[in-house]
């Protein structure tokens, strides 16, 4: 990926963002387990920081998606992954569909309040009983006259307990389930409609929420794009997702083996430094070699995006790697650590708890294998003709 100046400006502009307005408050945050996304949203607004890749017609700045992407690389600075996952959501999972495939209606009161700051969206697919599975989404949304009535729940809701708006995945007939689903975008303080917190063992500063829907009245140009169209739409959305994943998990990554590193080299055991052991500083070399190899999949399947090229394979590659990785370098950070390590306010135990949802979150690891094998043309009932 080439980076040009206006590449590196964001960068500085991101990384001095995340060092005045938001580390001086994530203890804070974490312990209180939300953060005020309203205030923080606008400010980010106001830099014009939500709306990177949108339309200037929507107050959006107008580049394309690798300046998102370098934004969420810096934005794996913040000091838990609480906040950034909760801004991600804001530019990068509840928006894109509607961006791409939204009315000027939904446009100018959902997207362009969205990219301002003015309003916290969130985006509604999971629930109860199916989270990966879209397919097994039950929530519906039946017309009546020149309104959806929408009945269900959706679970596991980053930004619910505050958000304005939901963009809804809803069964809106009763066709095949890939092809019954439309996205909607629901105000949330619309009538029949509830919240509860859910309380998590990490990402704590990033609210979450269980949202009820009990005929729950939508007018019908809140739709996004075609009617039946929305696990289609939903799949794309998903592609920008599991990339932001990717991008905003690297310097969090990295800044965890330095910190371990520092601390290695500064802890003694048996009269020598803990890093001195051999065991620790190859496993060490060996894991930012790892972080290396994902930064160049990561933006690697970011570039052929921006070049229009079809990246589901590489974004479930490079999320899944996301995934497993975290899980493994934060459990090795953690040991060289000691006892230290397994204390709640330690920053390494924090990355242990907050990153493990990488691997369930925007599709578990599983799913995203049994993606690359269809692509592959290796899962049971696909050929190689279904290889991309």
């Amino acid at each position: 990926m080439h980076f040009t100046p206006e590449h590196e400006s964001l960068r500085r502009t991101v990384a001095k963002f995340v060092d005045v307005e938001i580390n001086p408050h994530v203890d804070a945050w974490e312990a209180a387990e939300e953060f005020p996304s309203h205030e923080l949203f606008k400010k980010m607004g106001d830099l014009g920081l939500l709306g990177i890749k949108y339309d200037p017609a929507y107050g959006g700045l107008g580049l394309d998606f690798s300046y998102s992407m370098v934004m969420a690389e810096e934005l794996g600075l913040i000091h838990c992954g609480g906040v950034p996952m909760a801004i991600g959501v804001q530019t990068d999972m509840c928006t894109p569909a509607l961006n791409r495939f939204g009315s000027e209606h939904v446009k100018r009161n959902f997207l362009a309040p969205a990219v301002a700051g003015d309003v916290v969206g969130c985006i509604g697919v999971s629930e109860p009983g199916g989270g990966s599975d879209v397919a097994a989404v039950m929530t519906s949304a039946r017309v009546d006259g020149g309104d959806y009535v929408i009945s269900g729940t959706k679970m596991w809701i980053t930004n619910g307990m505050k958000a304005d708006w939901c963009c809804l995945l809803a069964n809106t007939s009763d066709a095949a389930p890939h092809k019954n689903k439309s996205l909607i975008c629901v105000p949330l303080d619309a009538p029949g409609i509830t919240r509860q917190k859910i309380h998590k063992i990490g990402m704590n500063s990033s609210d979450t929420a269980q949202l009820f829907f009990d005929e729950v009245r939508v007018p019908r140009v809140n739709l996004i794009g075609q009617e039946g169209a929305g696990f289609m739409m939903q799949m794309l959305q998903f592609q920008e997702e599991r990339l932001y994943a990717s991008a905003s998990s690297l310097k969090s990554f990295d800044r965890l083996i330095d910190l371990t590193i520092d601390y290695a080299r500064e802890r003694q055991t048996f009269g020598r430094p803990v890093l001195d052991n051999q065991v620790v500083h190859f496993r060490l070399a060996e894991l930012r070699t790892e972080v290396e190899a994902l930064r160049a999949l990561t933006w690697s399947a970011i570039e052929q995006y921006v070049g229009g090229a079809d990246v589901t394979k590489l974004a479930s590659m490079a999320k899944l790697k996301a995934g497993r990785l975290a899980r493994e370098l934060t459990d090795a950070c953690l040991q060289y650590w000691g006892g230290m390590g397994y204390t709640a306010d330690n920053p390494v135990s924090r990355a242990y708890r907050d990153t493990r949802l990488i691997s369930i979150g925007a599709g578990a690891d599983e799913i995203m294998l049994g993606i690359i094998a269809k692509l592959e043309g290796t899962l049971p009932g696909t050929s190689n003709r279904e290889r991309r």
